[in-house]
């Protein structure tokens, strides 16, 4: 009986959209830090809703204390960031409830985050979320909803 060694191929991973509204490309995000990918590749929303969810099965293994940004490790070991809004940052967590909490593991679709638009329209708020995939030099990334409207939880928006 002859074995067959076949090279096994790196599993593709589908990452859901985080939150229902328009997917665009990071390059159009209107902060450098995003649009030049200093923190990685992906892809941005603009926000329709206000609920942030998990684009992958994986581990919460960040919440910023400011509650505008989420890490997680995906089960495929890969690290992703959800960063709600541009300048979210100055409200120090006014106007987000996070519903995760650090360790937590989560499946693909699940709530992280509600956002109080009304506040963050208040505020003037930009409201542009990127989705980082994080140190990602040997991953491919391939945007698959760039400038379609899609469903938090629902919309596969990128594929690694």
């Amino acid at each position: 009986m002859m074995f067959s060694f076949k090279k096994k191929t790196p599993k593709t991973t589908v990452l859901l959209s985080p939150a229902t509204g328009k997917c665009i490309p990071l390059e159009d995000v209107p902060d450098e830090v995003f649009s030049t990918k200093m923190m990685g590749d992906g892809v941005a929303f603009d926000l329709a809703e206000s609920t942030i969810f998990a684009p992958a099965d994986g581990k919460i293994t960040f919440i910023a204390e400011t509650k505008h940004a989420i890490g997680m490790t995906l089960t495929s070991g890969i690290e992703i960031l959800i960063h709600v809004g541009l300048d979210t940052v100055m409200l120090g967590g006014e106007g987000f409830d996070v519903l995760v909490e650090v360790g937590q593991k989560v499946k693909a679709g699940a709530e992280l985050l509600e956002i109080d638009l009304a506040l963050m329209a208040k505020h003037h708020l930009q409201l542009t979320t990127p989705l980082i995939v994080m140190a990602n030099d040997a991953i491919t990334l391939t945007p698959m909803a760039l400038e379609k409207k899609v469903i938090g939880g629902e919309t596969a928006v990128l594929t690694l």
